[in-house]
């Protein structure tokens, strides 16, 4: 028995993985396992190889294992992409469609089944999926009961002779490993899990349903990868609580139209991806000035240009935090598990409006796709707060023109806020520099105060856990940092260094932008080695890092930026090289 194993399925897109591994989670999910699946997939609709590796753990998992245990292919490229991860004894279990082979040399052992063959029989050869469920089950020891309820969920719509002859597909699949194996194969038995019902979620869906529960009630973006699950998901949603979707036709329309929807008084969001957001800087800089409310998810990928539009990366960092021309107060967020990214969609949403300001939500690939189990999330920490908008009635104004003091010059650098349509609320609003009540105006005076009036609201910025701290040394002889998705393997990676002698702590980055230096001195201080854990080739957190704290000669990059997400193994090893 065991208490955790890696399965893997992979084949050509197009031809049912990503339902195979949604079938085969699901179910264990409600057996109460935890689970943490990452997808390798091609920027085409259809064809090139695409793979799902899908963690099954009686514990908390965030990361994707090192190894695989059982690997289904539909194709004998999988194989041969694929079958350098297996360990020692592990199981391939193929198609027989095409002859499957593995590698001379290589300790795993070979299955071929007739996917195709024995889904044809049933009816159509799209259920050859099912069959390969049904051989996982019987490596695993899994009765195919265990699928029945997602399979009635998936197909009940289709009828009950659907239903019936997909749960036939998961029993020849498992009736016929079983006569190929002699029986159940040692060590691929999981203990049982714990039964408890959890969530199975990607990140993109956390992020749209904090959206949802913060009050958002309108949309604006342009679908793109690997954002686009955010504006599916409230396309479907938001209309039950009287809000909409708009895509529209390119990033610069979505996020102007953001910012004149939050001027309106709408909470509004818009989310896009690295290219995306090249395109949005300019806006920004129009939320800044305009001292609108602003919230734009950025979903990292690889880049530059279109790069690598599927994979992982995490090297959107400066621009986020740079990019935009001119000063402005803005705030960069960065949550590092589907939990946080649900709670710091709302967060994100009650800052905007409470500093006026663009807040950046940033994410990457693997935390807005990797889908993995979720405790029950509580919406009673859900809180709308929308700072110093006016919600009565204004008095008349002293001034001869009756206009309002929109861009008032105040101690904490924050304006009262009105929305159109107030009685003597009226005022500019434009992008140039104005004066309190948003007439343009170029004295060089009231250039300082406005300016210095924008850039003190975030001197106070009152934001829960800007960063997660792990460990218990006084003196580590590694800090390890990082942000976003590499939570996880750090979290791996920092039993295995103990145990090899050394002392280890952990700090993870939530707020990015202002940056939290006094939260992060004193643990580089106190370090040996700062070790910096992140997926882009320049090492920009550790470049940020240096220019807040400073201690350069400490801070060291562990790098990756071949889109493919960091291996607890990489980390240790490296960490080891480092010190």
């Amino acid at each position: 028995m065991i208490d955790q194993l890696s399965w893997k399925v992979g084949g050509q897109q197009g031809e049912g993985i990503d339902s195979t591994g949604e079938i085969f989670a699901m179910a264990l999910n409600r057996l109460g396992y935890y689970l943490y699946s990452y997808r390798h997939f091609s920027s085409r609709i259809k064809g090139g190889h695409t793979n799902n590796k899908i963690r099954v753990s009686t514990s908390e998992t965030r990361s994707i294992s090192d190894d695989l245990d059982i690997l289904i292919a539909f194709d004998q490229e999988t194989i041969d992409v694929n079958v350098h991860e297996l360990r020692d004894g592990g199981v391939v279990i193929g198609d027989s469609k095409f002859n499957p082979t593995v590698p001379e040399g290589l300790n795993v052992r070979l299955y071929s089944v007739p996917f195709t063959e024995i889904a044809s029989e049933l009816g159509t050869s799209l259920m050859k999926n099912m069959v390969a469920i049904g051989a996982t089950s019987a490596v695993l020891g899994l009765p195919v009961e265990s699928y029945l309820e997602v399979v009635e969920e998936i197909f009940a719509r289709k009828g009950a002779k659907v239903v019936e002859k997909n749960m036939e597909a998961i029993q020849k699949g498992a009736d016929h490993f079983n006569e190929l194996s002699g029986g159940q194969i040692d060590g691929f038995q999981l203990n049982k899990a714990d039964g408890k019902k959890r969530m199975f979620m990607i990140g993109n869906d956390a992020i749209a349903l904090g959206f949802v529960a913060g009050g958002v009630r309108f949309m604006a973006a342009y679908p793109i990868t690997p954002a686009s699950e955010i504006m599916e998901y409230l396309i479907k949603k938001l209309p039950e609580f009287g809000g909409t979707v708009i895509q529209t036709e390119d990033e610069i329309a979505a996020c102007t139209m953001a910012i004149g929807a939050n001027y309106a008084g709408v909470r509004t969001i818009t989310s896009s991806a690295g290219p995306g957001l090249s395109l949005m800087m300019e806006a920004l800089g129009l939320s800044g000035m305009t001292e609108v409310p602003l919230v734009v998810v950025d979903t990292q990928r690889g880049g530059p240009s279109t790069g690598l539009p599927t994979k992982q990366e995490q090297s959107d960092l400066m621009a986020m935090i740079y990019g935009t021309h001119g000063e402005i107060p803005k705030v960069v967020m960065a949550p590092s598990t589907v939990e946080e990214a649900f709670y710091d969609a709302v967060e994100a949403l009650n800052i905007a409006e409470e500093y006026q300001c663009p807040v950046i939500l940033l994410t990457d690939l693997q935390l807005s796709l990797g889908k993995q189990s979720v405790e029950p999330l509580d919406f009673s920490r859900v809180e709308i707060r929308r700072g110093k908008l006016v919600d009565q009635e204004l008095p008349d104004t002293d001034d001869k023109d009756g206009y309002f003091k929109r861009y008032e010059v105040t101690e904490d650098g924050i304006s009262p806020r009105v929305i159109p349509g107030m009685k003597n609320g009226i005022h500019h609003v434009t992008g140039v520099e104005h004066d309190e009540t948003g007439k343009p105006s170029e004295v060089a005076a009231n250039r300082q105060k406005q300016m210095d009036k924008r850039l003190r609201k975030l001197k106070n910025l009152r934001f829960n856990v800007p960063v997660v701290k792990q460990g218990q040394h006084t003196d580590p002889d590694i800090l390890l940092v990082g942000f976003n998705s590499t939570r996880g393997v750090i979290e791996e990676a920092m039993p295995r260094l103990e145990a090899e002698g050394f002392k280890v702590n952990h700090a993870h980055i939530r707020l990015i932008h202002p940056f939290p230096t006094d939260e992060m001195k004193p643990l580089i201080d106190s370090a040996k080695t700062v070790i910096v854990v992140e997926n882009n080739a320049t090492g920009q957190l550790a470049s940020i890092l240096k220019m807040n704290v400073g201690q350069h000669e400490k801070i060291k990059s562990l790098l990756k930026y071949d889109g493919n997400p960091f291996l607890p193994s990489e980390v240790v090893m490296k960490c080891k090289e480092l010190v």
